[in-house]
């Protein structure tokens, strides 16, 4: 059986919601970045950065390939360095779905590899639960406690064909 979460509406709300967040807890843009993780983390990103902004200015993103640190690689990849540095940023993690903490953990590796970051937190648009690893969202759009045999997708228009949020 498949199940709408969110909506375009309702996500739309969510990264509202959130970016008002981002900005009251920083008190302000100084010296912060967004750092979409690929695929859908990026346009989570972006779609962040254009609410924040209207409210408070512009907000660089960046955006990081996590499949070289991730610990269920099958094989060694290179990583390649774009020239992008974090030192002295206040670096916000923006993916789709928080679900193990793998993903989040190979994301922390791969920024520290880019610079000393001041400070990095995270933000999904999605919190299902079911951690395998000690980590934990500064930023949730919706918690959606899930059974561990259930999947949450998430479909954004700049991937997929419409914005939602499915539980299958």
């Amino acid at each position: 059986m498949v199940k709408v979460i969110m909506n375009e509406k309702e996500i739309s709300r969510a990264l509202t919601r959130l970016s008002h967040e981002i900005i009251e807890r920083y008190k302000g843009i100084d010296r912060l970045v967004l750092v979409g993780i690929e695929t859908r983390g990026v346009p989570l990103a972006e779609r962040l950065a254009t609410k924040i902004e209207a409210i408070e200015g512009t907000v660089p993103v960046e955006k990081i390939n996590i499949e070289g640190y991730r610990d269920d690689a099958k094989e060694i990849i290179e990583v390649a360095k774009d020239g992008t540095d974090l030192t002295g940023k206040k670096v916000i993690l923006v993916d789709d779905v928080l679900y193990t903490g793998r993903t989040t953990r190979a994301a922390l590796d791969a920024c520290v590899d880019l610079g000393r970051p001041a400070e990095i937190s995270l933000a999904v648009l999605v919190d299902r639960g079911h951690r395998e690893f000690p980590i934990r969202a500064d930023f949730v759009g919706k918690n959606i406690p899930t059974a561990s045999e259930e999947e949450v997708v998430v479909a954004l228009k700049e991937v997929d064909e419409k914005d939602e949020v499915l539980i299958k």
